[in-house]
């Protein structure tokens, strides 16, 4: 999703989003709770809504008083289920085409039936966020949008009247806690793609490859009021660290003595993540026999390596080697966690630049590449090197000039030859530069004692 500010249309699917909350959550449609989220994420420049005005009763007081033109739906003897559907999707379509400045749709509804307006928006180049219920909205709506806002996490803490709505907070509190254990594996998953595009893994950015990778990811699902307070949770449950630089808060994972991601033993409330996210057992010795390929494949590639390097460059390398080479092999899950263990054992170091881009460095028990054998150290090579190297000297200089004597030594008859052209070079100079100035009689004078010489 790019940097540049959202301009916003808002179509509301209204018989189906106030059916759904009313049936689901035992509240009534609040339109303003949904306005103000969209106004976190750009600016809404269009609000439609598409309703039977006339039995929907006191609402359509509630849209005017947020400026939302309300197109009337009229319901035909036979039925008319589709009918607001297909009018939401051909103005959403016109809009796409006479309103380019328009970027984003937002769709507030639960029906699977827009599904193929989705995709034509998105072939579109338009972002697409979809409002609605989790239990009432299709699950391909969720999964298949740029971003799923989910009605409940809109009213949170709002809910306290009406008896279906009350205490539901409080039985929710826990879940919600509970929770932060299940978006571990996507937390790095998420960390570990920024560090494969070598880019700043910001929290910002952080955010934005989660929503890339699941749609439906909100930190309010896990009890956080913002992005940051999620963060935080996620730190204090050992799963990553925060850091600051210049303006920005960098992310990143912690990692224990094998350069693995921590086991995530606590969230906050006592909880344990290996239920959420359950794996192999970690084994040890696969992973230092992991780093002892690396290290020999390093050797092996020593004077062609470079550091320092990033972390694409470093697989490249070893792929050069052995094209098989595949850190899963040794039970690590990415190429990054390698990176990590090399790093504990000494082998590579990671440093983050000004940026927050990884780069790698030869550790301290890299072997030297000097050490390292190759392709130039082939005895027949270097020995045809040097016969190569010494041979043109002694046998060119005799004969660049047919005036030598034969029996004449080399040093001596060269020398005078040098001089000769070096003062030849000087009086060409000075002639040049007499010409440039106009000073024709000091370039005579010269030229006399060379003739007469």
């Amino acid at each position: 999703m790019s940097d540049t500010l959202n301009k916003i249309a808002v179509f509301i699917d209204f018989d189906n989003i106030e059916i759904g909350v009313r049936t689901t959550m035992g509240l009534s449609f609040d339109v303003g709770v949904v306005l103000e989220a969209l106004k976190e994420r750009g600016e809404v420049v269009s609000k439609t809504a598409y309703s039977d005005w006339k039995r929907a009763g006191e609402y359509s007081r509630a849209l005017s008083q947020h400026a939302i033109k309300m197109v009337q739906r009229t319901l035909t003897p036979g039925g008319d289920k589709n009918g607001a559907d297909i009018n939401l999707a051909l103005d959403a379509l016109e809009m796409a085409f006479t309103h380019g400045h328009i970027n984003t749709f937002v769709i507030v509804g639960g029906d699977s039936d827009f599904i193929s307006l989705v995709e034509k928006l998105k072939q579109y180049d338009k972002k697409v966020f979809v409002v609605g219920g989790r239990q009432f909205t299709s699950q391909i709506m969720q999964r298949n949008c740029h971003q799923f806002i989910a009605y409940e996490n809109l009213v949170g803490g709002a809910r306290r009247g009406g008896g279906a709505a009350r205490g539901r907070p409080s039985a929710q509190a826990p879940a919600a806690q509970a929770s932060i254990a299940q978006v571990v594996p996507l937390v790095r998953r998420a960390i570990g793609l920024l560090a494969e595009r070598e880019v700043s893994p910001q929290l910002g950015l952080l955010k934005s490859t989660l929503l890339q990778l699941d749609s439906t990811f909100s930190e309010k699902s896990y009890g956080a009021s913002t992005f940051l307070d999620f963060a935080e949770k996620l730190a204090a449950a050992g799963v990553l660290t925060i850091r600051r630089s210049g303006h920005n808060l960098l992310v990143d994972l912690t990692t224990d003595d094998h350069g693995q991601p921590a086991s995530d033993d606590r969230n906050g409330d006592g909880a344990s993540a290996d239920e959420a996210a359950p794996a192999a057992p970690a084994d040890p010795e696969r992973f230092v026999e992991g780093v002892r390929e690396v290290r020999r494949l390093l050797t092996l590639v020593a004077g062609n390596a470079r550091w320092p390097m990033y972390i694409r460059n470093v697989k490249q390398l070893l792929r050069s080697v052995d094209p098989t080479f595949d850190e899963r092999k040794y039970g690590f899950s990415g190429f990054n966690e390698l990176l990590r263990a090399c790093a504990k054992d000494g082998l590579l170091r990671l440093e983050r630049g000004r940026q927050g881009v990884l780069r790698v460095f030869a550790g301290a028990s890299l072997p030297s590449m000097a050490a390292a054998p190759g392709p130039v150290d082939d005895p027949e090579t270097m020995a045809g090197d040097a016969a190569g190297a010494a041979t043109p000297a002694p046998e060119e200089l005799p004969f660049t000039d047919g005036s030598m004597e034969p029996g004449g030594a080399p040093v001596e008859a060269e020398a005078p030859k040098k001089r000769h052209r070096r003062r030849a070079a000087a009086g060409t100079k000075a002639a040049s530069d007499g010409k440039k100035t106009g000073a024709r009689r000091p370039r005579a004078k010269k030229a006399a004692p060379a003739a007469a010489e």
